[in-house]
C-alpha cells in the first residue's frame, strides 16, 4: 500500500524550544490514522505544519507526494481540514457555506451541484440544506463541517478533535459518517481525538510525547506490548488464593472484597482457578485498554495538561 503522507525527520523550534524533535512516520492511503499526544506534546504544531499553515524548521512533509513548504497550493488542493472549533458562518444557510467554499476551491460551476448533492448526502444532510447553520445543533453543525471538507474532493482529510463536546449518541453517528467516507471514497482519515475508544477503530496510531514519537503502531499490537489483562477475583478463601498466586507467580493486589489479578499468562492463571473453583464464587476478565496505553507511554491522562 502507498504512503500517502509522509514525514520524515522534522524538527520545528520556537528560539531554543523544539516543539518536535526530528520525528518520522508514515501514514498509508485509504487509513484511518491517529495521532495522539497530551497537552503540549508537539501535535498541534505537527498538523499545522502538514496542512501548511505552520512552516518547518527541518525535515521533510510530503501529502500526496507533494512538498508541503514548496508546493502549498497543490497540498491544499489535496487536503480537506476539519477544526475543533467551527469556522462555518453562522449567517449563511449549508447549501451557501459549501458554494462558498467551491469559489475557494475553484471548483468548476457546473460540477458545484452535483458535489453539494454528493456530500450533503454523505452526511445526511440533504433536506436540510436551506437552513441557517446558526440554527443547527452542535452534531449537525459538525457534520456541515465534514461535507465543507469533502466538497472540493480531498485525498486526505484532517480531523481535529471531530466528536468534542457532542453527546455520545451524536458522536456515535459521527463515526458512522466517517467510517461510510472512509469506505465509500477511500479517502485517508488523519485525526486527532482525546477519547480513546476512537483511536482504537483507527489502522494505525501514532503518540507524540515531548516532541517525540513515542509509540507508532495497530492498536492492538499497543495495547499487546504496553496492557495486561487483568482479572477480578472474589473467594471464600482468600489465604489459599494468596498462596497459589504466590507459587504461580501471578502478581496481584487484594482489593476490599476482591482480588486484582495479572491474568497473563492466561494458562497459569486457568491452573490456579481451576486448583480453587470450590472457592471462587465470582471472575471477571477485563481487556486492557487503550488509555493504559496512553498512561503507561507517557505517564499522563489523555485530558491531562502537560
Amino acid at each position: 500500500m502507498n504512503s500517502i503522507i509522509e514525514v520524515k525527520n522534522f524538527s520545528k523550534t520556537y528560539g531554543d524550544f523544539k516543539a518536535v524533535n526530528d520525528i518520522s512516520f508514515e501514514v498509508e492511503e485509504g487509513t484511518i490514522f491517529a495521532f495522539l499526544g497530551p497537552n503540549g506534546a508537539g501535535k498541534s504544531t505537527t498538523i499545522n505544519t502538514l496542512c501548511t499553515i505552520f512552516e518547518k524548521t527541518s525535515g521533510t512533509l510530503l501529502i500526496d507526494g507533494k512538498d508541503v513548504t514548496t508546493q502549498k497550493s497543490e497540498v491544499r488542493s489535496a487536503i480537506g481540514v476539519v477544526f475543533q472549533d467551527s469556522t462555518l458562518d453562522t449567517k449563511m444557510t449549508i447549501e451557501e457555506n459549501l458554494k462558498m467554499h467551491c469559489v475557494f476551491y475553484h471548483v468548476p460551476k457546473k460540477e458545484v451541484e452535483e458535489r453539494i448533492q454528493f456530500v450533503l448526502n454523505l452526511v445526511d444532510l440533504v433536506e436540510e440544506r436551506k437552513k441557517f447553520v446558526g440554527a443547527l445543533s452542535g452534531g449537525m453543525k459538525r457534520r456541515v463541517e465534514i461535507a465543507r471538507g469533502l466538497i472540493h474532493y480531498p485525498k486526505v482529510l484532517f480531523l481535529d478533535e471531530p466528536t468534542t463536546g457532542l453527546d455520545p449518541q451524536t458522536r456515535a453517528h459521527i463515526w458512522e459518517y466517517i467510517l461510510k467516507l472512509q469506505k465509500e471514497r477511500n479517502i485517508t482519515i488523519f485525526l486527532t481525538t482525546h477519547y480513546m475508544e476512537e483511536a482504537e477503530v483507527c489502522n494505525k496510531i501514532a503518540i507524540i510525547d515531548g516532541g517525540k514519537i513515542v509509540a507508532h503502531d495497530t492498536p492492538y499490537a499497543l495495547k499487546r506490548e504496553f496492557t495486561k489483562d487483568k482479572a477480578f477475583i472474589t473467594t471464600k478463601d482468600g489465604t489459599k488464593l494468596e498462596q497459589l498466586l504466590s507459587e504461580y507467580n501471578l502478581n496481584f493486589v487484594k482489593k476490599e472484597g476482591y482480588y486484582k489479578v495479572d491474568a497473563e499468562p492466561i494458562d497459569v492463571l486457568l491452573q490456579v482457578i481451576s486448583l480453587q473453583k470450590e472457592d471462587i464464587t465470582d471472575i471477571e476478565i477485563k481487556k486492557g485498554t487503550f488509555n493504559d496505553v496512553f498512561l503507561e507511554i507517557t505517564g499522563k491522562k489523555i485530558r491531562e495538561e502537560s
